[in-house]
């Protein structure tokens, strides 16, 4: 099955290391604010999720949600969380005492996926 959001090695590792620090987690993809193309690890509560944002998927046991808007625009992507060396990290996320940040790239989904995800619509 095709997957909207994916993490490298290196963001399950820090996924898993940040979980044993602060227990359960979920991401936020960042519209641009001050984080550019990150995506947020937050505290569950830190961000409330509403009506206009939607749930892509999870990536380490942890549910990643981006804003409707910015999702129109991403939707035929496949949003791929890697991890950068940051001094300071993320501003808002929980990875910034760490020295790094997640860091968000992307690959285009071909015909075939794309035909699969219109078949698996988002929740």
């Amino acid at each position: 099955m095709v997957e909207r959001v994916i993490a490298t090695e290196s963001a399950l590792a820090l996924i898993d290391r940040l979980r044993q620090k602060h227990g359960p987690m979920m991401f936020h993809q960042s519209g641009g604010c001050c984080e550019g193309s990150a995506a947020n690890c937050l505290l569950p509560g830190e961000l409330m999720i509403g009506p206009g944002d939607v749930r892509l998927g999870e990536i380490g046991g942890c549910e990643f949600f981006i804003s409707k808007s910015q999702y129109e625009h991403w939707q035929h992507t496949q949003l791929i969380i890697d991890v950068i060396e940051a001094r300071g990290g993320g501003y808002f996320s929980l990875e910034g005492p760490e020295g790094v940040s997640f860091h968000t790239r992307s690959r285009v989904f071909s015909p075939e996926e794309l035909a699969e995800l219109s078949n698996n619509p988002l929740q």
